[in-house]
């Protein structure tokens, strides 16, 4: 068992997946390129990067493990712990590989800093495919060129044959725009028909009450808004989420599901305060007595 390889079953499918006391991989699409120092054409991938601070248990990377080698979750969590501990063992004296994903090692400030191998294309839909270089269009063309030119005997013929087809491909396609053009018109017609009879309708209908409702005077709440949130974690899962929350409330926390954040994870808060120096201060507290990982979003 590698932990490193249900990691990158788990990218073919998901956008994001999180390594508990570790970090996670976020993968991003980016659409197909093209290179002008090499000449060459990409399809599109995923791009994967590292976050530092993508560390609570979703319970999705155990799930797989679990689901895969028919353990059970109890097991696939101390799998993982126990690998984590190895890695950080490693990358702690040097570099550390994972195969056909990239590099992690320390900074100076001893957060872990990624650089992808981009051995492996991680989206799906991409699957097949590979770079394209102008070079290779090129010589594709050296090659269809004499072929043509080896099987026809007279090049002005040819050359007369394709203006005449190239005229009558031109002719039907205005055939189908006209036509089309000319369905369309007639659609618009109708409908427009159909709306004025409705509105006349409406115009000249009466609508009596004989029996109205009284009136109702609602008193309105002013909301208050408390855009600074103590974050206790993010969750791919919403029922994690909504544990989490149950958890802090039973420790007396105000905690809520405050929504997600850019990698679609359930971001979840201990309390929310309506200015950044009160939740400052309540941060401090809660490095302190709760949990080291805690930190402040501001929205």
């Amino acid at each position: 068992m590698i932990l490193a390889n249900y990691i990158k079953d788990l990218l073919f499918r998901y956008d994001c997946v999180i390594i508990p006391s570790f970090g996670g991989f976020v993968t991003n699409k980016v659409s197909a390129t093209f290179q002008e120092e090499t000449s060459s054409f990409s399809p599109p991938y995923k791009q994967i990067s590292f976050n530092n601070n993508l560390k609570d248990n979703d319970g999705l990377l155990a799930n797989h493990i679990a689901s895969v080698e028919s353990i059970s979750f109890e097991k696939a969590t101390k799998f993982i712990e126990d690998s984590v501990f190895d890695w950080k063992k490693i990358i702690e004296k040097e570099t550390l590989e994972i195969e056909k994903l990239g590099f992690l090692k320390l900074n100076d400030r001893k957060q872990i800093i990624f650089n992808p191998t981009n051995d492996v294309n991680y989206l799906t839909s991409s699957f097949g495919l590979s770079s394209v270089t102008q070079s290779s269009l090129e010589r594709y063309k050296e090659v269809v060129t004499p072929l043509v030119t080896t099987n026809v005997t007279n090049a002005n013929n040819i050359s007369t044959l394709i203006k005449y087809a190239a005229s009558a491909a031109i002719l039907l396609t205005l055939g189908f725009l006209g036509t089309n053009l000319h369905q369309e018109n007639k659609q618009q017609e109708i409908l427009a028909v159909k709306e004025k009879a409705l509105e006349k309708k409406i115009q000249s209908a009466t609508f009596t009450i004989t029996n109205p409702l009284p009136t109702i005077e609602l008193n309105a709440v002013k909301e208050i808004k408390t855009p600074f949130h103590i974050v206790a974690g993010s969750f791919q899962f919403p029922e994690n989420a909504k544990r989490k929350v149950k958890q802090l409330e039973q420790k007396g926390y105000n905690a809520k599901i405050i929504g997600k954040n850019k990698w679609g994870l359930t971001q979840v808060a201990f309390k929310s305060f309506t200015t950044r120096i009160e939740a400052t201060k309540a941060l401090y507290t809660i490095k302190k007595t709760e949990s080291k990982d805690a930190w402040l979003l501001a929205k």
